[in-house]
């Protein structure tokens, strides 16, 4: 599985519209848009997760500064949390 970063999104950009704008690049194992704890409101980026490395390097290429719902997107591979260590 791989996992992207997509940022910029529009504030009306939901999960539905996410998993549609990117599900023609591959099988779509999950998909989430960010929102504030508090409002709800969409944070501005979310993830998208394929069942394949190619399929998430497609998507890279076809929609890295592209337009979803009139703004410029940035797509690119999600870098793992730093993991806490235990002292």
């Amino acid at each position: 599985m791989s996992k992207i970063y997509i940022g910029n999104l529009p504030w009306s950009t939901d999960n539905n519209k996410l998993a549609d704008a990117f599900s023609e690049h591959g099988q779509i194992v999950d998909h989430i848009v960010m929102t504030d704890r508090e409002t709800g409101r969409s944070r501005g980026f979310g993830f998208v997760t394929f069942s394949a490395e190619e399929e998430a390097q497609a998507a890279i290429a076809a929609k890295n500064d592209s337009e979803l719902d009139g703004r410029r997107i940035t797509v690119n591979i999600a870098n793992p949390r730093p993991t806490q260590g235990r002292w």
